[in-house]
């Protein structure tokens, strides 16, 4: 057997890559503990492949380490396909990959493969080795080709989690700052969450841009996804159109968008053009789109549709000076944390046009978010939009207000309302 791998990196070199590779990822900084791991370590006593997505630098190879060093017991091989000593690597590959893996660590059943979507026809190999009993790990930062994958080669055979940027737990933690342990919290509890909350609206949730403030680390990420996830990987030539787009997107999040009026304004040639930069946008997790809510399927397509983005601190970072709105960056940051345990997630439209700014069915679920109610007219243009729904829904709604500071609940026309502080429905168990 030749010692040669069919492309030009010798299996001396790849072994050493590997090795290099391996003693990084054993000796890495687990860093905050990710509220995910413990659904993930029950996904583990299964036999199907452990499928992580999320944005990069989300802290998916840390979560890895974690799940690596609490669960697997040096029972595993790691590769990262994002080293660009690896950036040539095939598919047809794979076996001589493992040769020189159990050549370094001997026999083992654990795969952890980090950003696996930079070989074309993965899946074949993940597949062939499930078949034979071999457990798999596998991280991505492109939700469509992941997808695509998954529901095709690999149907059935995984269990699909998302990671998403720190929540207001984990950005806590992650400051060392011990939570409360009550539910009654003192005047100077709810004063230093209130800090933090405003601080984490600001700031955001990706893992190295809080650890290392001093880099510009949003706008090179948001740069990198842009131009390495989407221009390059789906050949775009009009690069310009999709910076401009995204631009534009990313600085009125939480707003309703139209195709056809992004088409015109931004004179992006068609309105499939815009609806297939806006699937290339999300797939790389840089934005969401949700649906009015309807119980019409053509209708929901046909109405406009809200647009967020995966972290308020990248939204500042990048977005067109609109960080003084702080309402919209607290909206923004309630929909992560909604969708985070959620697919199903809408704006609805009242019959007298009245907006309310999310309804998750599955939880009879209102919520509307603003800054602060002291000025009476924002009060009551906020309980005329709840009441409105819930009595056009006719069920027992849970209806909620989430505002930056104030706690109390309303009662207006038999119908009640809680008022909730950010910082407290980020927090509370009750919260989806």
């Amino acid at each position: 057997m030749s010692n040669q791998p069919p492309h030009n990196l010798p299996l001396e070199r790849l072994s050493s890559v590997l090795r290099q590779q391996y003693e990084t990822f054993s000796n890495v900084d687990l860093g905050t503990p990710r509220e995910i791991l413990p659904e993930i370590t029950t996904g583990l006593a299964t036999p199907k492949i452990i499928v992580i997505t999320g944005l990069r630098r989300v802290g998916k190879s840390t979560l890895l380490a974690q799940i690596a060093q609490t669960q697997l017991s040096d029972n595993f091989y790691f590769v990262n396909f994002e080293d660009e000593r690896l950036l040539s690597f095939t598919a047809d590959q794979f076996d001589h990959l493992h040769e020189a893996l159990i050549g370094l660590f001997g026999e083992r059943k654990i795969f952890l493969f980090d950003e696996i979507q930079n070989v074309p026809e993965w899946e074949r190999f993940v597949r062939r080795l499930h078949d034979h009993g071999y457990q798999f790990i596998i991280t991505g930062s492109n939700s469509s080709f992941l997808s695509q994958e998954l529901g095709t080669k690999l149907t059935g055979r995984s269990l699909r989690y998302e990671l998403f940027p720190f929540s207001f737990t984990e950005y806590i933690k992650f400051h060392r700052v011990e939570l409360p342990k009550t539910p009654t919290l003192t005047t100077s509890e709810r004063g230093a969450l209130l800090k933090h909350s405003r601080e984490y609206l600001v700031n955001g949730g990706i893992p190295d841009a809080l650890k290392y403030p001093q880099l510009d680390i949003l706008k090179t990420l948001y740069d990198d996804v842009l131009y390495r996830d989407i221009a390059a990987l789906y050949r775009i030539d009009n690069v310009k159109s999709l910076q401009e787009l995204a631009f534009y997107l990313i600085s009125n999040p939480a707003s309703e968008i139209s195709f056809n009026k992004l088409k015109t304004n931004l004179k992006l040639g068609s309105v499939n053009t815009v609806k297939k930069y806006i699937s290339y946008l999300e797939n790389a997790w840089l934005f969401f789109t949700i649906n009015k809510y309807a119980y019409s399927v053509k209708e929901q397509q046909i109405a406009a549709k809200k647009i967020f983005g995966i972290d308020t601190g990248m939204l500042n970072s990048v977005g067109f000076s609109f960080s003084k709105n702080i309402g919209k960056l607290m909206e923004n940051l309630v929909f992560l944390q909604l969708r985070r345990h959620h697919q199903d997630i809408f704006y609805y439209k009242t019959k007298q046009n009245h907006e309310v700014d999310f309804f998750v069915p599955s939880e009879q679920l209102a919520i509307q978010v603003s800054q602060d109610l002291s000025n009476e007219k924002t009060r009551l243009r906020e309980l005329r939009s709840l009441v409105e729904l819930s009595e056009e829904k006719k069920e027992q709604n849970r209806l909620q207000i989430v505002n930056l500071a104030d706690k109390e609940t309303i009662t207006i026309e038999g119908t009640t309302v809680e008022v909730v502080p950010l910082y407290e429905w980020l927090l509370s168990a009750l919260s989806p």
